[in-house]
């Protein structure tokens, strides 16, 4: 199994380990030569939205990319890549991926000095999944397909639509790899 990872800014590189410790490869997409790679998922890192969404642009990469999520390419955004793929981000006027039918709330959880790390169930990966939140976002409604997966404190901070999945936090930041496991057997189908 080939994996993408968006590697423009972000914890990308904690990703990689991730994947490869699970025995995928993977490979960095940091320009469109890379993008036109054979794959079969994507992960789209934490980090920041703004920037993300500039380099996407900026590169051409962010149609190329919503075309292909749009045409079934499994991916797995976290934090900053969970506000890429949401169709609607509150208060926000640019132009994102859009392909996850969900509102989000930027920096939710307010400033870094708001991170904060917790466990909590995720449907159909396990209990007690750790979460380590930073400057993080929330889920504030899901509709059509999406549903929710996960929630703390009364907000939803995971999410499945089809072959998109999508956390508020930050799985790549801890050992427990239940989540990146769940993604694998998406791509694969089972």
């Amino acid at each position: 199994m080939r994996v993408a990872v968006l590697a423009l800014q972000g914890a990308f590189i904690e990703h990689e380990r991730r994947l490869t410790q699970l025995g995928a490869e993977v490979f960095e997409v940091r320009q469109l030569a890379d993008w036109e790679q054979a794959k079969d998922a994507l992960i789209i890192p934490g980090g920041e939205s703004t920037t993300q969404t500039k380099l996407l642009t900026d590169l051409g990469l962010m149609e190329p990319i919503r075309q292909a999520i749009k045409n079934g390419l499994p991916v797995f955004g976290t934090c900053a890549g969970l506000i890429l793929l949401a169709k609607n981000v509150e208060r926000e006027g640019r132009e994102y991926i859009a392909t996850m039918d969900m509102t989000v709330c930027r920096n939710a959880y307010g400033r870094q000095l708001g991170s904060f790390h917790t466990v909590a169930p995720v449907a159909g990966v396990g209990d007690d999944i750790p979460m380590t939140f930073i400057r993080a976002p929330y889920i504030k409604e899901v509709s059509g397909t999406t549903k929710a997966l996960a929630s703390v404190d009364g907000h939803i901070v995971a999410a499945q639509q089809d072959r998109q999945l999508v956390t508020a936090f930050h799985p790549e930041l801890d050992p427990d790899t239940r989540l990146h496991e769940y993604f694998l057997r998406l791509v694969r189908g089972e």
